[in-house]
């Protein structure tokens, strides 16, 4: 699978807050500002538990898309992890099944939003979703980051109106009696009996689907392995909260049969509690709230579904133009596209109705997402590396398919019948136009090869892609690893590479207490795999240690006058590499097999450190070993100080390491003294002449390094 141009990769631009607007601004629309009376009228004065279960209900999916969505940042979310999961044509339903999906949800939010103008001033409704729809797709198309600034704004005002909706309703049941009222609007509770329940559940159930749709993004967002999943869990609590105790308070304030054939319930029942406000203060309020919700809804269904139609063409399964990015960032054909689709909507169909019936084909994604989860782990791909994991396992994504099967029964026979033709349509599109121009299987296929059958190699090339983008974690101890490197500064003009090899064992054993012609053999053995090579002068060697071991890395630099042989060293003989007797920098890394992820990630970041333009000419020209460890270093992580006498850092001559107090959670790695490297401990004294190599994050290095500044002048 080739590798993916940076240039055609969507700028990380959206943060935690953009996240959590995306998805929650996909949630709130109809599902809270229409459905609650017609779903009481289903299971009466139980609707509030019906939202509360649903919730809870989608919580399984949700763990699942904040497992998948981080591990697997591509744009295109939903599609893009079934694609890799299941395999491109599970991939090409879910895609073209996601992007309608979203587009009928998207054209029902605006025309819901012109329903609750129309509260105000006579409009035709559709004509303001046209209008409305036109002016987010410009939005869109100047940029994601001014889109997310927009949806900022949209879900801070829904957040705080309903905030303060909720606050004033609950302050209102208690001053009137809360029991006196219980009374009388909540019984019978169940007036359908539980079946009338679970039935209401499945129809407010879509209420949360737009939750995953922030996976549509996940290319876009800042570390995506914290800001998706918080993001999502910040957004669930706040869609349950608000859904379930804001209905909770429409059922005692509004007489029944009226709430049940209300289509603005929010707003009719705040003009009970906020009549204080002056003039329709109350209304208004929750008109804004409204509005913002679904153009909320409307503006981030732009933005998801448009990255369907672009990940797909990226894997050549539609047409080139789709993956294009334009001028300002954004992928701007497939942006028009996804408008014009949704004015032709607007324009032709009776929105309502149409999207009902994409509710069984969310539910169906839903239940792919939560197999995919299975799959990917089951896989056993060394580059699927997320870091959050769905709880449970296996039992959580169970339910989740559960959940989404039950569910797809009770919706009805229409939406199922529309599920139907649109993946009929997806499959045969998929033989028409894509199978022959693509070559991937997906990780099922990996499964496959643990019955001993074949796998889909391309996808482990591109997981291992996707971990050297996202770069090292916070926990990941790669400063520390470095910093205690052992460096083999080779000048013998008679060296061959397996030569070099056992010189790095030898190393090896002295911190693993090993046999050295043990760890040789291990890398002897697998320098098939476990030798990278970089072009011309460079190359990377790997193995893994059973047991829980730390990293260690050995560093070997080969001036410009020694010629390396590769005495037999196939991966990098001449036929296969003819740059080896040119070889100037040689990296070995071991790692334990019980953390192949973390393995992965040192791995990915040492190959992105020596792909650097500039890396070959500053390796050469470093004049001792600690200028060699601050190269492969991340200089914002790291600094050298040498201890003396002669300047401010004497106060330190004669402490121990457990006395010196260093900013934040900074701490030496390593002291090297008269020529040699120690591993220093809390009670190791520092003395004059020391060099302390010094680690921590960006904040503390920064005040070390002026520290160090101000001394020496």
């Amino acid at each position: 699978m080739a590798k993916q141009k940076s240039s055609q990769r969507l700028k990380k631009e959206l943060k935690l807050f953009d996240v959590y607007a995306i998805a929650t601004g996909a949630m709130f629309s109809s599902g809270f500002f229409l459905l609650p009376g017609l779903a009481a009228a289903q299971t009466g004065p139980s609707v509030f538990l019906a939202y509360l279960l649903s919730g809870i209900v989608v919580l399984p999916t949700m763990f699942s898309v904040a497992e998948l969505a981080p591990a697997l940042p591509r744009a295109g979310g939903t599609y893009y992890i079934i694609d890799r999961a299941l395999g491109p044509l599970v991939g090409t339903v879910g895609g073209y099944g996601s992007w309608l999906a979203l587009i009928l949800k998207s054209a029902f939010a605006l025309i819901g939003m012109g329903a609750y103008l129309a509260i105000f001033w006579e409009v035709n409704i559709t004509a303001v979703a046209v209008i409305l729809t036109i002016s987010f797709g410009i939005i869109n198309i100047i940029g994601a980051k001014e889109t997310a600034i927009f949806q900022r704004i949209l879900v801070s005002a829904i957040v705080v109106v309903m905030a303060f909706y909720i606050v004033q309703g609950i302050s209102e049941l208690f001053s009137l009696g809360l029991l006196d009222l219980s009374s009388e609007r909540f019984t019978p509770f169940l007036e359908n009996g539980f079946r009338g329940l679970f039935a209401t559940v499945g129809m407010v159930f879509v209420s949360y689907a737009g939750l995953t749709k922030v996976a549509s993004v996940a290319e876009e967002v800042e570390n995506p392995d914290r800001n998706i999943p918080l993001g999502m869990f910040l957004s669930i609590g706040t869609a349950i909260t608000v859904y379930t105790v804001g209905v909770f308070i429409m059922v005692v304030f509004l007489e029944p049969s009226a709430f049940r054939a209300d289509l603005t319930p929010v707003a009719t029942a705040g003009q009970q509690f906020l009549d204080f406000l002056p003039g329709p203060g109350g209304l208004i309020l929750v008109t804004i709230a409204a509005v913002s919700a679904f153009a909320s809804t409307g503006n981030a269904g732009i933005l998801s579904a448009s990255r369907y139609p672009f990940a797909m063409a990226r894997d050549k399964l539609i047409a080139s133009k789709f993956g294009n990015i334009g001028k300002r960032g954004t992928p701007t054909f497939s942006i028009v596209s996804t408008v014009l689709i949704m004015v032709f909507i607007l324009l032709v169909f009776n929105v309502v109705e149409v999207a009902k019936l994409a509710s069984a084909f969310q539910l169906l994604l839903f239940f792919l997402l939560n197999l995919a989860v299975i799959v990917m782990r089951e896989s056993r791909i060394e580059g699927y590396d997320p870091k959050f994991k769905s709880p449970l396992y296996p039992w959580m994504p169970i339910a989740g398919m559960v959940f989404s099967a039950y569910l797809i029964i009770e919706i009805g026979f229409l939406s199922i019948f529309f599920t139907l033709i649109v993946s009929v349509f997806a499959v045969g599109w998929y033989y028409y136009y894509a199978y022959d121009k693509i070559d991937r299987e997906g990780a099922i296929f990996h499964i496959h090869a643990r019955l001993g059958k074949r796998k889909d190699y391309g996808l482990e090339r591109e997981m291992r892609g996707i971990l050297r983008e996202k770069g090292l974690r916070e926990e990941d101890p790669y400063e520390k690893v470095m910093s205690r490197a052992f460096v083999i500064d080779e000048e013998d003009p008679g060296m061959s590479y397996k030569t070099l090899i056992k010189k790095a064992s030898e190393r090896f054993a002295e911190r693993y207490r090993m046999d050295a012609d043990e760890l040789f053999s291990l890398f002897w053995e697998n320098q098939e795999s476990g030798t990278i090579p970089f072009g011309q002068g460079i190359a990377l060697n790997h193995i893994r240690l059973k047991g829980d071991v730390l990293s260690e890395i050995v560093l070997v630099r080969i001036p410009e006058n020694i010629s390396l042989s590769p005495e037999g060293h196939e991966a990098l003989s001449e036929s296969k590499q003819k740059g080896i007797k040119t070889l100037r920098a040689i990296i070995f890394l071991v790692s334990s097999s019980e953390n192949a992820g973390q393995h992965l990630r040192i791995l990915s970041h040492l190959a992105e450190v020596v792909d650097s333009s500039y890396f070959l000419e500053r390796w050469k020209d470093a004049t001792n070993e600690s200028e060699l460890r601050e190269i492969m270093l991340r200089d914002e992580r790291f600094i050298n100080i040498t201890i003396s006498d002669e300047n401010e850092t004497s106060r330190i001559i004669g402490k121990q390491i457990k006395e010196i107090n260093l900013p934040g959670e900074s701490l030496v790695a390593i002291i090297k003294r008269d020529g040699k490297i120690n591993i220093p401990h809390g009670d190791t004294v520092i003395k004059n002449g020391d060099e302390l190599s010094i680690i921590g994050n960006k904040k503390d290095i920064a005040e070390i390094k002026e520290m160090a500044r101000k001394r020496e002048s």
